[in-house]
């Protein structure tokens, strides 16, 4: 069963960037879809970014032009990159894969707070 691991989570002031990162111990290649959801206290989890197996990638429409979704199939790990942030990005971030049978599998999540 294929493990994901986030990091690159942390404290930044409004405006500021992180990269996340997602390592997962098995080849990401086999995979239907590889994304990026996160969930603020008091509110339902919600995707942020996605890669569909074939290319297509999708954003919610808070980060659109700010996040960046990308993979290094090399290193079996799938990076977001977050620029401007704002405090309403508050919430921990998990990475999520599909795997070829259907099956989701979550990484264990990282807080990415966003405050002066």
């Amino acid at each position: 069963q294929v493990q994901l691991v986030e990091s690159g989570g942390g404290l930044v002031q409004p405006g500021g960037s992180l990269r996340l990162s997602c390592a997962a111990s098995g080849s990401i290649l086999s995979t239907h879809v590889m994304g990026w959801y996160r969930q603020a206290p008091g509110k339902q989890r919600e995707s942020v970014a996605a890669i569909i197996r074939g290319g297509s990638t999708n954003y919610a429409e808070s980060v659109k032009g700010r996040f960046t979704i990308s993979s290094d199939n090399a290193k079996n790990t799938v990076y977001l990159q977050m620029n401007n942030l704002k405090p309403e990005d508050t919430a921990v971030y998990s990475c999520m894969i599909v795997t070829m049978n259907d099956q989701l599998v979550w990484g264990q999540g990282t807080q990415v707070t966003v405050s002066s």
